[in-house]
């Protein structure tokens, strides 16, 4: 079995200082994804860096309903029924 290479202080000390960052950088943006499941952020860009503010729902109203136009529930309606037709016409050929 290969023995470990001994590793200097000042080398440990700065993956220690290195790693200390991360972890400091790390709790940021875990705190930032924390404010924007309250409700209260702005992102992980913050404005400064040109990202736009995250809207904010006003507490007890509902998101908006989306509504469809008629041309697109007729397209649906006409889509439904050609695989509804195609279904019977398989089923057709099957018991025949």
């Amino acid at each position: 079995m290969p023995r470990p290479r001994s590793v200097s202080h000042d080398i440990l000390h700065a993956a220690l200082a290195g790693l200390e960052t991360q972890k400091q950088k790390i709790e940021h943006q875990i705190a930032q994804v924390h404010a924007i499941v309250r409700g209260i952020g702005v992102g992980l860009k913050t404005i400064a860096e040109g990202a736009a503010p995250v809207a904010k729902r006003v507490v007890g109203s509902k998101p908006r309903k989306r509504t469809m136009s008629a041309e697109g529930r007729k397209r649906i309606a006409a889509a439904q029924k050609k695989r509804w037709a195609a279904v019977r016409k398989a089923a057709k050929k099957k018991a025949a």
